[in-house]
């Protein structure tokens, strides 16, 4: 599984945001620091972002009617079989959350490059999604 460029979010269809949810929920529980070639990236990171990530989907979950398990929404919370953290634990860099706040986006590897990949990948699935987004320099 993968994070989907996050500006993707909002045009997945049902199945890949379901799943995106699911894999959300998997990493901020115990699947936190397992390695899997596709989401190592997001270990390099405190876990708020995975959490701002996640925020994301939820939001557009919502937004389309669909329930979501309100203690989801709880960063601190890691699912019913996984120790909760604490705030020191969620924000292992000083600054982190003000920082991933005022970024682009929230996992610095989802660039362009990134965004075509998972627009070829959910091709292959034969899901066909909007053109890459215009690099604005300036």
């Amino acid at each position: 599984m993968r994070l989907w460029h996050e500006a993707l979010i909002p045009e997945l269809p049902r199945q890949q945001l379901l799943g995106q949810h699911r894999e959300c929920c998997a990493l901020r529980g115990n699947g936190w620091g397992k390695s899997h070639r596709t989401v190592n990236y997001v270990f390099q990171y405190a876990p708020v972002r995975l959490y701002q990530y996640h925020q994301k989907v939820m939001d557009e979950m919502k937004a389309r009617g669909f329930q979501v398990d309100p203690l989801w929404e709880d960063p601190l919370y890691r699912g019913r079989n996984c120790t909760p953290y604490r705030e020191w634990q969620l924000l292992t860099e000083e600054g982190e959350q003000d920082s991933t706040l005022k970024a682009a986006y929230i996992y610095p590897e989802h660039d362009c490059c990134y965004f075509r990949e998972c627009l070829e990948n959910l091709k292959a699935k034969g899901i066909s999604l909007l053109p890459p987004p215009e690099r604005k320099d300036g």
